[in-house]
């Protein structure tokens, strides 16, 4: 049975709305076509397809190649509108990082039990790693996971360490050396390097990652791109 998106958030007394909203939840985990999408929402075919076409006219939902619905370009627009300095130095940072790397560059951030990717670029050819601005990922799997976790709260690293990929002892490890790497952890063929970014009071907010084919990457990424990650991860919280 698929996740029943709506049933999580509030009820605004708006139905089209919360609706709309349900949708742009399940697309945010994801990208899908209409029947997975469905199934996330708890919503008719005819309704499902109606809302996310009109979410698509507004930028907010887009296609992939593969014709899936993933989120759209209207949303980073938005927050970059209001001014998030995290997304402003990406925006700087993360072109020059994808040209060294010629791989995928993400920038991901807290929020409560998942991350949020912020940011991303992908590389103009070859195989990807796509991961749409706006994606909802788990906190327990992937480098981008290992830094986050790393540095946060000791309440939230006993409430998540149990169903993670990986172990106290790894965060340990990531604190000591600065970065973190992982290899066909969260999804298979994928491997990424991951390192924090720190506010003006020296405070984790985000990690900053390559990711791209193990094949091309490698198990161990970060011996391959570990300086220049944190080259980047150095100017990305300089901006801040």
């Amino acid at each position: 049975m698929g996740i029943q998106y709506l049933d999580m958030r509030q009820d605004s007394g708006i139905g089209v709305l919360d609706k709309a909203v349900g949708v742009l939840h399940a697309v945010a985990q994801a990208p899908c076509g209409l029947a997975d999408l469905c199934a996330r929402t708890g919503l008719p075919r005819a309704t499902a397809h109606r809302l996310a076409a009109g979410l698509e006219t507004h930028r907010l939902l887009a296609r992939d190649t593969a014709g899936r619905w993933q989120l759209g370009p209207a949303l980073s627009e938005l927050s970059a509108a209001v001014g998030d300095p995290l997304i402003a130095a990406g925006a700087a940072v993360l072109p020059g990082l994808r040209e060294i790397t010629g791989e995928s560059v993400q920038l991901y951030r807290r929020e409560g039990s998942t991350r949020v990717c912020v940011a991303a670029l992908e590389p103009p050819a070859g195989l990807r790693d796509t991961v749409p601005v706006g994606s909802q990922l788990p906190m327990t799997a992937g480098s981008a996971a290992r830094v986050l976790l790393a540095y946060s709260d000791d309440a939230t690293q006993r409430a998540l360490l149990p169903g993670a990929a990986f172990s106290e002892r790894t965060l340990t490890e990531v604190r000591r050396r600065g970065w973190a790497q992982s290899a066909a952890e969260r999804e298979p063929g994928v491997a990424s390097v991951s390192a924090p970014v720190r506010d003006g009071t020296g405070v984790v907010i985000a990690a900053v990652s390559v990711s791209g084919p193990i094949d091309r990457m490698g198990r161990r990424p970060g011996e391959r791109w570990a300086a220049d990650l944190l080259a980047a991860a150095d100017d990305l919280t300089a901006r801040l």
